[in-house]
């Protein structure tokens, strides 16, 4: 199954979580982008951003000069091109200091066809990447 019918172009132009050290984030968004063939795109003083060619995600020290904390609720989730790139994100994530927040595998529970694995992030965001995959029932 592709992406389902009636799809269109992303509605989000960028999204960003705070993160407290940007090294940190670096090494676990450098791993984790790379299975999803995203890449560092651009950096600054405040934050890195991410994106396969415009930074679409960006992990940054909050502008108010707070602490970072990740919002109870809230997550981001990432395209991914079909389930082993789910699989490698989520090793990625682990190797490079992130915590399992959900295996990989199917979550028919969502939509059929939905693939997804969760991360959180060094500073406790949360992450997911997802593809879409053939339905266990269609025939």
């Amino acid at each position: 199954m592709s992406q389902p019918s009636g799809t269109r172009a992303p509605l989000v132009s960028h999204v960003s979580v705070g993160v407290t050290d940007l090294h940190r984030a670096g090494v676990f968004y450098d791993a984790v982008m790379a299975t999803i063939g995203a890449r560092r795109i651009m950096e600054h003083g405040v934050g890195i951003g991410y994106g396969r060619t415009f930074p679409e995600f960006w992990a940054a020290r909050p502008h108010d000069g707070g602490q970072a904390d990740a919002g109870n609720g809230a997550h981001v989730c990432f395209n991914a091109p079909d389930a082993a790139a789910v699989a490698a994100f989520h090793a990625a994530g682990l190797a490079a200091g992130g915590v399992d927040d959900g295996a990989p595998g199917p979550r028919p529970e969502y939509a059929p066809g939905y693939h997804a694995a969760f991360l959180r992030d060094p500073d406790g965001n949360k992450v997911e990447a997802m593809c879409w995959t053939a339905r266990a029932d269609a025939g």
